[in-house]
C-alpha cells in the first residue's frame, strides 16, 4: 500500500508542477479568497515574522452501512456476514452487533510562524468526542433483537508538526507550496466503554478502532498545494498523503491514505468568497490487529476499514479588511458524499461541517 501511495504522490506532484506555470492576474489588498476553503489544511505560507493562530470545529454524521458501493441493512449484516472470531468461546458465526449511527465532533487548534520568507513552521492539536449507536441481535441466527446501546469516547488526538515551503509566491496572485509534516501519536488508543452482547451481558471492553481518538503511530504527512487568484475567481488544488511508519503498541496501523482536492471560489467583494470543492480520498485497510479488540461487530475486523470516497463541499470565507477586524477570518464549509466505495460492511457518512476562525499578527 505504501508503494502505491508514493507512486500516486509522484504523479500528483508532477501534475502540480505543470499547473504552477499557469498565468496569473494581480490585484492588491486583503482578500477572502487568498486562503483555501477552511477544510483544507496547510494551504499557504507566511511572510517573515508573521504569526497566525487558528481554531476549527468539525462535525461528522454517519448513518447506515455499506458494502462496497451498495447500502445494506442491519438484518442482512447480522445474518450473512461472517464473524472473524467465530469458533472462539462465546463468539457467534455471524456479526450479531451492528452499528447504526455515529456522531463525531473535533476541536482543532493550530499555530503558524514564519522565521523567514522561505519557511513557515506549523503545529496543530485536536480534541475529539465520538458516540456510536448499535443494535444487538440475539445469539445464534435470525433477526430477533436483544437491545440497543451506545458507546462513547473522548480525548486528545494526535499532534501534527511540520513546515511549509513556498516554491512560487506572488502576493494576491498565486502560490505553490510543499509541506512536510509528522503526526505524533499523542492520542489514546485504549479507550473503553460498556457494550451489550448477544447473550445479554454488559462487559466493559476496549472500543474498536473508529472510536479511538488517536492512531498510535508516527505518520508522515506530505502535501503540495497550488492557489491562483484572479479578479473575481480563484482556483486551487491540494494533493496529500498519510504514510504510517510502522505499527503501534497494540500491534496495528491504520491504513495509509492518499487524497486530492480541487476548488473554485467566487469573490463578489474582497471580504467574502464562496467556494465549491471536490475532495477524493483512498485509504487502505488496517494492518495488524489489536488482540484486545474482539467481538461479533464489523468495527472489530481490520479488513472492514478504508475505501474510496468523493465528497462535494460548499464553503464561505469572510475576511476582515479594515480596523479591528483586519487580520481576522471566519469560514464555514459543509460537505456531502457523492461516492462511497467502502471495504465493508462499514458505516457510511451522511454529511460533514467545518467552522473556523483564523487571526494573523
Amino acid at each position: 500500500m505504501t508503494d502505491k501511495i508514493f507512486a500516486r504522490a509522484a504523479c500528483m506532484v508532477a501534475g502540480a508542477t505543470l499547473v504552477a506555470s499557469a498565468p496569473a492576474l494581480a490585484h492588491d489588498g486583503t482578500h477572502a479568497a487568498s486562503h483555501a476553503p477552511i477544510g483544507v489544511m496547510a494551504d499557504h505560507s507566511h511572510a517573515k515574522g508573521e504569526v497566525m493562530v487558528s481554531y476549527r470545529f468539525m462535525h461528522m454524521e454517519m448513518g447506515g452501512n455499506r458494502i462496497g458501493s451498495e447500502s445494506v441493512d442491519a438484518d442482512t449484516i447480522a445474518t450473512t456476514v461472517p464473524n472473524m472470531f467465530a469458533g472462539m468461546e462465546g463468539q457467534p458465526p455471524t456479526l450479531r452487533v451492528v452499528p447504526t449511527d455515529m456522531r463525531m465532533d473535533m476541536h482543532m487548534a493550530g499555530i503558524m510562524w514564519a522565521p523567514s520568507d522561505r519557511v513557515t513552521l506549523m503545529a496543530m492539536g485536536s480534541y475529539r468526542t465520538a458516540s456510536m449507536d448499535h443494535v444487538t441481535y440475539m445469539g445464534g441466527m435470525g433477526t430477533m433483537v436483544r437491545g440497543e446501546f451506545t458507546t462513547k469516547a473522548d480525548g486528545f488526538g494526535d499532534t501534527t508538526v511540520g513546515a511549509i515551503v513556498p516554491l512560487v509566491k506572488e502576493k494576491n496572485r498565486r502560490e505553490w507550496v510543499v509541506t512536510g509534516a509528522v503526526s505524533i501519536p499523542t492520542g489514546s488508543i485504549s479507550e473503553e466503554d460498556d457494550i451489550l452482547t448477544p447473550m445479554g451481558m454488559m462487559p466493559t471492553v476496549r472500543l474498536p478502532y473508529p472510536m479511538q481518538p488517536g492512531s498510535g503511530t508516527w505518520d508522515l504527512k506530505p502535501s503540495t498545494t497550488y492557489r491562483w487568484q484572479g479578479e473575481k475567481v480563484s482556483i486551487g488544488g491540494q494533493l496529500s498523503a498519510v504514510v504510517r511508519l510502522g505499527e503501534n503498541d497494540a500491534d496495528y496501523a491504520l491504513g495509509d491514505r492518499v487524497a486530492a482536492t480541487a476548488w473554485v471560489a467566487y469573490e463578489p467583494a474582497n471580504w467574502i468568497s464562496l467556494s465549491t470543492r471536490l475532495a477524493a480520498a483512498s485509504q487502505g485497510r488496517i494492518e495488524g490487529r489489536d488482540a484486545t479488540v474482539m467481538g461479533p461487530v464489523q468495527t472489530a475486523n481490520p479488513d472492514f476499514h478504508g475505501g474510496d470516497t468523493v465528497d462535494l463541499l460548499f464553503g464561505v470565507n469572510l475576511a476582515g479588511t479594515k480596523g479591528a477586524a483586519r487580520g481576522h477570518r471566519l469560514a464555514a464549509e459543509v460537505g456531502f458524499p457523492i461516492v462511497q466505495d467502502l471495504n465493508g460492511p462499514q458505516m457510511e457518512r451522511d454529511w460533514t461541517l467545518t467552522l473556523g476562525w483564523q487571526k494573523s499578527f
